[in-house]
């Protein structure tokens, strides 16, 4: 994989664009408890800034995606998070601290536009046989943020504070476009059909998934899922702090567990990556995951707590395969940005409404209250992908009687 000009420039670039992120997420993270005394508004707030605009612009980007020039539209879309960064820095010395959140919801509005544009090089590029793999690899580069990210995040904000965060956040990111400035210019790999407008391309992707069967059961856990994991994102911090009686600086101790476990995980499904089925994999992460929950909930001693993040992590990257693969091995290449663009925002869009209600649920009932519903969803999901092995099994049957 690694011999892939694609593969090499694209994972390089998203290693800084990735350290820039988690920089940016977890200065914000503290500086928003420290100036709100740990409101749990405001916390899940930035949760919802930060996923919202995937709901709300996802299917629009995917359908740019389409249309734009891939290497170009990755390369405009770091240049203007960084941008963005930068005039978020600048009103904050102003102390219109409200400004962080608006600022990331502008950043990751414009990473809408460049990730169906990854995925389409790759589509374009990569082998069909090393999708899998390739998706395996992604995974693990996230893993690795998981386990660096809260610590440098952590340690350069609590070491330099909010502004030099920000700088250096704004700094990668333009560090990200530069590095894919190297890649081979793009390709026009299609004519756009005479006459079609944004719209009509829009509604194209739209009746390709309602078309395709497995697209239609993925889609159909996604709704739950992501209102499962929405519901919790925001309440780690509270199950440090509350459950487990430490200082909101232990949470990056779990989510390192966590991103170390996910390192160890997306290794083996890179080993195994092409004897799995994509539905399997996912099955088996979502439903794992749900036990997790549960347990990470309502326990209240460390050791349980870390078991429950490790073990999470070791069948996360089970998840994001499984949907990557899942929704390349079923899509054509032309639509890959608007399918992509329908189907995550199905995700995102239950995510973001269960991070809205993750504080106040939180207040009205309890913190186990709320993993325990997290973990119920996440089961659900799991139940509702059972049409797609069907699917499969009947494309089988149809090719022996062929």
């Amino acid at each position: 994989m690694f011999s892939n000009r694609y593969v090499r420039t694209v994972i390089l670039s998203r290693v800084l664009l990735q350290l820039g992120v988690w920089i940016r997420n977890f200065a914000i993270l503290l500086y928003v408890t420290d100036v709100t005394k740990n409101d749990a508004f405001y916390v899940s707030m930035i949760s919802v800034v930060e996923f919202a605009p995937i709901f709300l612009f996802a299917i629009i980007a995917g359908t740019f995606a389409d249309r734009w020039q891939p290497k170009r539209t990755m390369v405009w879309s770091d240049l203007l998070s960084a941008v963005s960064v930068g005039v978020v820095l600048l009103v904050l010395q102003q102390g219109f601290w409200l400004a962080l959140l608006l600022g990331t919801f502008v950043s990751a509005s414009l990473s809408q536009f460049s990730q169906p544009s990854a995925t389409k090089l790759f589509k374009l590029h990569v082998p069909g046989e090393q999708l899998q793999g390739v998706m395996a690899l992604f995974q693990s580069l996230i893993a690795i943020f998981m386990v660096i990210g809260p610590i440098v995040g952590t340690f350069i904000y609590l070491k330099y504070g909010i502004e030099v965060s920000l700088l250096l956040t704004c700094l990668l990111f333009v560090g990200s476009g530069v590095i894919l400035l190297f890649l081979p210019r793009d390709v026009a790999e299609r004519q756009e059909q005479k006459g079609a407008g944004f719209l009509a391309e829009m509604a194209e992707g739209i009746r390709y998934i309602g078309g395709n069967r497995a697209l239609r059961a993925l889609s159909a856990a996604f709704s739950v899922s992501g209102l499962a994991v929405g519901l919790i994102t925001p309440l780690l911090l509270f199950v440090t702090m509350e459950k487990l009686g430490q200082g909101k600086e232990f949470m990056q101790w779990l989510m390192m567990a966590n991103g170390a476990a996910m390192l160890v995980g997306g290794a083996v499904i890179m080993a195994f990556a092409r004897k799995v089925k994509p539905q399997a994999l996912l099955m088996t992460g979502l439903l794992v995951s749900a036990v997790c929950t549960v347990g990470g909930g309502f326990s209240t001693v460390i050791p349980l707590s870390f078991a429950c993040q490790i073990v999470g992590g070791l069948v996360y990257p089970c998840i994001q395969v499984g949907i990557q693969t899942m929704l390349m091995q079923n899509t054509e290449a032309a639509l890959m940005g608007r399918v992509g663009g329908a189907i995550t925002p199905i995700f995102m869009g239950m995510m973001v409404l269960g991070m809205s209600f993750a504080g106040y649920l939180k207040d009205l009932i309890s913190l186990e209250a709320v993993y325990a519903i997290s973990g119920a969803l996440l089961v659900a999901g799991a139940l509702m992908l059972v049409p797609s092995f069907q699917a499969r099994a009947v494309v089988k049957q149809e090719k022996r009687v062929l």
